[in-house]
């Protein structure tokens, strides 16, 4: 029943969000599969709705484990060069940093791969079976909101695009031999994309707990702070603030606030450590590769610099766009933000909003340049004849990309809108798109 009913069939009640990036107070219609509700101030996208969505998200998260274990299970890739060879299984990406002393690069790359999407695969296979018997299994709301937390760290297709590279940039130096473990990753990253998408948060929330109540007096048409109200950023419940302008969600628990404490301070100081970390990033080698005895150190630069000469410009491009452009890119996007978010109106806040979005949409591809790293380190171990060792830049770089994530999402975005309306202007009620 669960998975038949939509919301809108089980409540007569009207139902209220609040926009996450301009704080709009509007009322979700009726939704039927395949259709959205977009905020008429923004366009974000506050609900979508699926055909199935809990029968959907099981079977895709089941098949994604499925493609995740056998991604572990066999041989990755292999090489082989004048008669010496290597074979590595995916896991070894990781270990194989632990013993050149990068335990944190070694982290963050099993950690971003594996661990967590397999976490976010069974906490979505615990949730869906819940829902699917009629009766939640314990800890649901738990899982329901690290769900929301885990989706931004899990690059499992950024590491595809990683082991691409990495592949191209040995493969006029030896034979590359592909495994079933890297088509199975393929699968699986794919797989965990769907199943990310599949997730219907409204539905699910309303399932696992209801919807309480909205707030008495509550205006539609107009922001939500302007009220004393702010929306969940987990499972959309709009709530009424304490008289410190703090809370928690009454169906989530998740902690809330008028807008994020601190943002721009906190967000300043973020970009100012990885605007640090670049530095060493991109003056220590990220990698040394040993040929025959000689070894040869490369910097960022000097490894695009490299794949132009070799005659690889889309790998170079690739490559000059996740580890130069990208960072440099956001830096820049976020700081400026910052120094003009108070000087923002309706006339340009759209604009200034679809920057943060794009931003906080392209930090995590930085993470390439880690994983071909971490490939490389791995699979080129032929001694003198060929080897590769990993940099201090390496974790340098991997510290940028993680600051200027946690810069993204401490910016509050709602700072944007918050300027007085237009006096021509009259509130209106929320509709969607």
């Amino acid at each position: 029943m669960v998975d038949q009913a939509p919301p809108e069939a089980r409540t007569s009640r009207r139902r209220l969000r609040a926009c996450h990036e301009c704080d709009w107070l509007v009322a979700l219609p009726p939704l039927r599969p395949g259709q959205r509700a977009d905020c008429p101030r923004c366009g974000h996208t506050l609900a979508t709705r699926h055909r199935q969505p809990a029968q959907r998200s099981m079977a895709l998260a089941m098949a994604a484990m499925v493609a995740l274990l056998l991604a572990i299970s066999f041989p990755f890739v292999s090489f082989s060069t004048s008669g010496v060879g290597n074979r590595i299984e995916l896991t070894h990406t990781a270990t194989t940093l632990i013993g050149f002393d990068q335990p944190l690069v070694a982290i963050a790359v099993i950690m971003t791969i594996a661990v967590l999407p397999g976490l976010y695969l069974l906490g979505v296979m615990w949730l869906q079976l819940g829902l699917l018997q009629g009766q939640p299994l314990p800890a649901s709301r738990t899982i329901a909101r690290t769900l929301a937390h885990l989706n931004p760290w899990m690059m499992a297709d950024v590491f595809i695009i990683g082991a691409l590279v990495s592949l191209i940039k040995v493969a006029d130096l030896a034979q590359i031999e592909l495994g079933l473990s890297f088509w199975a990753f393929c699968a699986f990253a794919l797989l965990l994309l769907f199943t990310t998408q599949s997730i219907d948060s409204d539905w699910m929330w309303f399932s696992l707990a209801g919807e309480p109540l909205a707030p008495d007096g509550a205006r539609t048409g107009t922001t939500a702070a302007g009220q004393g109200l702010t929306g969940c950023p987990t499972c959309g419940l709009v709530n009424r603030l304490e008289a410190g302008g703090g809370g928690y969600c009454r169906r989530c628990g998740e902690r809330l606030h008028a807008r994020l404490p601190h943002s721009l301070q906190r967000t300043w100081a973020l970009l100012a450590a990885s605007a640090l970390m670049y530095i060493p990033a991109n003056v220590y080698p990220i990698m040394t590769t040993t040929s025959l005895g000689h070894s040869d150190p490369s910097t960022i630069i000097g490894g695009v610099v490299e794949l132009i000469q070799m005659g690889s410009w889309p790998v170079a491009a690739v490559i000059f766009m996740a580890s130069v452009i990208v960072p440099v890119g956001k830096l820049v996007a976020l700081a400026w933000l910052c120094l003009v978010v108070k000087r923002s109106s309706e006339l340009n806040a759209s604009h200034r909003t679809w920057l943060y979005r794009l931003t906080e949409f392209i930090g995590r591809w930085s993470m390439v340049d880690v994983f071909v790293v971490a490939i490389l380190v791995a699979l080129i171990r032929a001694g003198s004849l060929m080897s590769i060792t990993p940099g201090p830049a390496a974790l340098a770089f991997a510290a940028v990309v993680v600051l200027t994530m946690l810069a993204a999402m401490t910016f509050d975005p709602r700072l944007i809108w918050d300027t007085p309306l237009p006096r021509d202007r009259p509130a209106t009620q929320g509709t969607t798109g």
